[in-house]
């Protein structure tokens, strides 16, 4: 997985990722600026989800972003 397309178009990503966790504050997008440890910590604390289903959660929507 190549993270690096997430972090470089972080501004047209925050909405695709405000869809898919929509407890994610605006500013916590702007503090996550698109890196994905703190997408990871950011959602754990907003949704109490497991490190690992916090990761298996986020390469299932990676997955479905189409990236050209």
């Amino acid at each position: 997985m190549d993270w690096n397309r997430v972090e470089g178009n972080w501004k047209q990503m925050k909405g695709k990722i405000k869809e898919q966790w929509g407890k994610l504050t605006d500013d916590d997008l702007d503090m996550i600026a698109g890196k994905r440890d703190q997408l990871e910590g950011k959602i754990q604390e907003r949704y109490g989800y497991e490190k690992d289903r916090t990761r298996k959660d986020i390469d299932d929507w990676y997955g479905r972003q189409n990236f050209h």
